[in-house]
């Protein structure tokens, strides 16, 4: 009982979390934004009816999504709350270990903290999810499960939670490493102080990330930045050119908040290079179209391809 009170907390959390990208209060900046497109561009439909239109909220890839949101948020309760203990004990032995290497703590002053603090856990997750978001997409093995979050064919903001439970489990491991490395460090350089140097629990950039529309990264919303902007922030419609079912803009955009990574490694696409695009694995999508054949049937069937192609290599 205390397992499924638990996971329907968690799948609750959200909306009521402000740690997650969903959170209320983020749905609503959200929408506020996208207040302000619908007026620019003037759009022949309201602006309720272009925020929720039926075939993007209610067709089948988005109850997909649910789906799977319902299935990772149990699994989390099930499997990841370890894993969360152990990050913070491995944030304890950094501090720890540090304050045996250096003796007293470093001890910067609040405003360095905020600053140092903010900016290094955000770059340092921002690098750590392209980093291992390039490997979904370059190593054939995990391809296989990040096929499901592209298999979508519409996007909404909870389109953010539709994973592979094996994708989501690497993920939140990656996630939760980085955290206790950088917040181990800064709680020895703030004397134990860091978690005063939050907003809400959470950095200030990625505060200002969520409340300034990151949930119309998976959305209709073709929301572009200006000129130089997107080579420095992913904005919602690059994202978007990331989803595309057109080859040529598969493995593009790979960033989560940040343009730069892509930049660097070449893999950059701008908005004002693509008109229009359409979501989805193409062909392939009707191997996908339902949360079974997306959860087990698709994953295990394309798995076993490749160890019998491999088989017969050998």
């Amino acid at each position: 009982m205390d397992t499924i009170q638990n996971g329907i907390e968690q799948v609750f959390s959200y909306i009521l979390n402000i740690e997650k990208r969903t959170y209320w209060a983020f749905l609503i900046s959200s929408g506020l934004i996208v207040f302000i497109f619908h007026k620019v561009q003037v759009h022949k439909t309201s602006f309720v009816k272009y925020l929720f239109p039926k075939k993007v909220w209610l067709s089948n890839s988005a109850f997909v999504d649910y789906q799977l949101l319902i299935l990772n948020a149990f699994l989390k309760v099930l499997l990841l709350s370890a894993f969360a203990i152990y990050g913070l004990r491995f944030a304890y032995e950094v501090t720890y270990n540090l304050e045996v290497w250096f003796g007293q703590p470093i001890s910067l002053s609040a405003t360095e903290v905020v600053i140092y603090y903010s900016v290094t856990i955000t770059l340092a997750k921002d690098f750590a999810f392209f980093t291992i978001h390039y490997a979904f997409h370059k190593i054939p093995f995990l391809w296989e499960f990040h096929k499901i979050h592209h298999s979508a064919t519409v996007l909404n903001p909870f389109t953010q939670y539709r994973l592979h439970p094996i994708e989501m489990i690497i993920n939140n491991i990656v996630a939760i490493f980085v955290f206790a490395l950088v917040t181990g460090t800064f709680d020895f350089m703030s004397d134990h102080q860091i978690h005063q140097y939050t907003l809400y629990g959470i950095g200030v950039f990625s505060f200002l990330f969520l409340s300034l529309g990151a949930n119309l990264r998976h959305s209709h919303v073709n929301l572009g930045y200006p000129g130089f902007l997107e080579k420095i922030l992913i904005s919602p419609y690059q994202h978007q050119i990331h989803h595309s079912s057109d080859p040529k803009h598969f493995n593009k955009n790979m960033g989560g908040k940040f343009a730069f990574w892509d930049l660097i490694f070449g893999t950059l696409v701008r908005s004002k290079e693509v008109e229009k695009v359409k979501f989805g694995l193409g062909k392939e999508n009707k191997d996908y179209d339902t949360f079974a054949k997306s959860l087990i049937i698709s994953p295990i069937k394309n798995l076993g391809k490749m160890i019998n192609i491999f088989k017969r290599k050998r």
